[in-house]
């Protein structure tokens, strides 16, 4: 049974020439689990908004939205319930200062009776397995926690169809993983209807009955994940989206051939494994355990550090906590960077690593222990002399960066802070929307851009400074994997002028492709430190699916690349 159908569907915002979406069409039924994707900015979120009627942009909007029967814009307040949305930024969507009291707020509108109630609430904390958390404060709560409240919150009142939009897209992948089984159980148990919008494809095609591709505003292709595949080669545009797809797919389509060709196209990461085993296996008789590529050097090491080279950041033993009486956020810790090194801080929720950045940034200090940038204590830094050139940091919340109405009104005002004469704010700005490819957005408002735009854009401010040290706390964070691509080819531009980065991301893949150096957090402290490809070859959940994939077969691998490379080797050999 058909409960939602989009026809005609196009849309454009307010002084915008090119519409956001362009002749839209697609039928949704009932239990159905589908995962929208593309580049950022193709329309997603857009399309979603407008399916919540109350969440819709204001803009010329044409076509159909029909929802069981009923246009969108004729559903009374009752009915716009039953579609429910979760939102990127789970900061976004919470409205109250405890658990339990989110849980009640939305049922409190609809106007419901204590004692329904109460037992919805009852019913979906233990669902949701919230009961330790139950009376907590919402702004205690980790990224992951607060999603999870966000999604129970709007489940609570019951709705048939689910919309979420990059719902994973600030969670540590311990919180994905979580998050996706819930929604996983959902689907299956309850016969919920989804639409989501996301970058990170992995889990998505594990559950999703239909996966639809977007760009620039149109549906391109719409096919089971199985078959995307192959949808994407017969109209041409396997080689433009394959380095969205997941590593599954990937690692597939790169080792496919005519021998091979009747392998179905694997979606899990048992299903790669199977199909890898099967290939590496189809001309010796070896236990997929005894496999690997020895002939194929792997680098493990951290490069080794000039003698010359100076540290830009050292800690020593320094221990931090918000309350006096409260627990330490960071314990003990001791930690160096070397200049032109790009760092990433991994690890859950909680662990510490956006208290170490706002640390090093000056905006809080340990109360034991010492820290020095540059070789000179943190404390001798006066004023504001830290930020003239030498840190200056990307909060996770990137919107708390702008302050115009245009990105442009946004990079003039700062320039202007920074005392730059017209001729060089016009140098300058040259040079930044060159580096980081925003010259199209420079007119947009910060509001109205994608979260990958938004992280952009951003980051294009805080350089205007020419900062020495750049701490980024989640600066992939929304980017399609075009855009993490340009914003990894940036942060290698900057270490090649000398620069060096420290970045808090959950992105193992994004770490992997640009960290010369890993450490993994835990407790408040370094739990770990090495090569991305020490750390993750390692580690069993904090690791990449292509580590997942190959572990066994063809050890030492941690992407994709490196898979293909040891599986092609071991097939030269056979």
């Amino acid at each position: 049974m058909e409960i939602l159908r989009i026809s005609n569907l196009s849309f454009t915002y307010p002084k915008r020439d090119i519409p956001a979406l362009d002749n839209i069409s697609m039928s949704v039924n009932c239990g159905q689990f589908i995962t929208i994707f593309g580049p950022s900015g193709c329309g997603k979120t857009t399309l979603l908004r407008l399916i919540k009627k109350e969440l819709a942009p204001h803009g010329k909007l044409k076509g159909d939205i029909i929802y069981r029967g009923r246009n969108i814009s004729e559903l009374d307040a009752l009915s716009s319930c039953e579609i429910g949305f979760v939102m990127q930024r789970p900061e976004s969507q919470i409205v109250t200062d405890t658990v339990w009291h989110e849980l009640a707020f939305g049922l409190e509108n609809m106007g419901l009776p204590a004692r329904i109630i109460r037992s919805r609430i009852a019913e979906t904390a233990a669902y949701f397995g919230m009961e330790d958390w139950f009376n907590q404060e919402t702004a205690q709560l980790s990224g992951g926690q607060k999603q999870m409240l966000n999604l129970a919150s709007v489940l609570a009142m019951r709705p048939r169809l689910l919309l979420l939009d990059e719902p994973s897209a600030q969670l540590d992948p311990i919180g994905v993983e979580e998050l996706y089984s819930a929604l996983r159980r959902l689907n299956a148990e309850t016969g919920l209807t989804v639409i989501m919008a996301e970058h990170c494809l992995q889990n998505a095609f594990e559950m999703s009955d239909q996966i639809v591709l977007m760009d620039n505003g149109r549906i391109k292709v719409s096919a089971p994940p199985e078959d995307i595949l192959a949808k994407l080669k017969s109209c041409g545009l396997c080689d433009k989206f394959m380095p969205a797809l997941p590593e599954p797919v990937r690692i597939f389509a790169d080792l496919t051939d005519k021998s091979t060709e009747q392998h179905k196209c694997p979606v899990t990461v048992k299903e790669s494994r199977d199909f890898l085993t099967s290939l590496c296996c189809s001309h010796e008789e070896q236990e997929p355990n005894n496999i690997s590529a020895p002939d194929v050097k792997i680098n493990t090491k951290i490069p080794a550090r000039q003698s010359n080279s100076r540290p830009v950041l050292e800690i020593v033993g320094a221990s931090l906590r918000y309350e006096k009486d409260g627990r330490d956020v960071l314990k003990d810790l001791s930690f160096t960077v070397e200049q032109g090194e790009i760092c990433c801080l991994l690890g859950g929720n909680g662990s510490g690593k956006t208290t170490l950045l706002s640390m090093v940034s000056g905006l809080i200090r340990p109360y034991e222990g010492k820290v020095k940038i540059f070789g000179k204590s943190l404390k001798d830094y006066k004023g504001n002399s830290l930020y003239h050139g030498i840190v200056a940091m990307l909060p996770q919340d990137v919107m708390s960066v702008f302050t115009g109405d245009s990105v442009e009104e946004d990079i003039d005002s700062h320039c202007r802070l920074l005392g730059l004469t017209k001729a060089e704010i016009e140098e300058k700005k040259s040079y930044i929307y060159k580096l980081m490819n925003i010259a199209h957005l420079k007119g947009r408002h910060p509001a109205d851009l994608s979260g990958g735009e938004q992280q952009k854009c951003a980051l294009a401010k805080i350089l205007l400074s020419n900062p020495q040290l750049l701490l980024l706390d989640e600066p992939s964070k929304g980017m399609d994997i075009f855009a993490k691509n340009e914003l990894k080819e940036i942060l290698e531009s900057l270490k090649n002028e000398g620069k060096t980065v420290i970045m808090v991301t959950h992105d193992v893949e994004f770490a992997c492709g640009v960290a010369d150096v890993c450490a993994m957090l835990f407790s408040g402290g370094i739990a770990s430190i090495g090569t991305p490809r020490e750390l993750f070859a390692e580690n069993y959940y904090y690791t990449t699916p292509a580590s997942r994939i190959s572990r066994g077969i063809l050890d030492g691998a941690v992407t994709v690349e490196e898979v293909i490379k040891l599986c092609r080797a071991r097939l030269n050999r056979q």
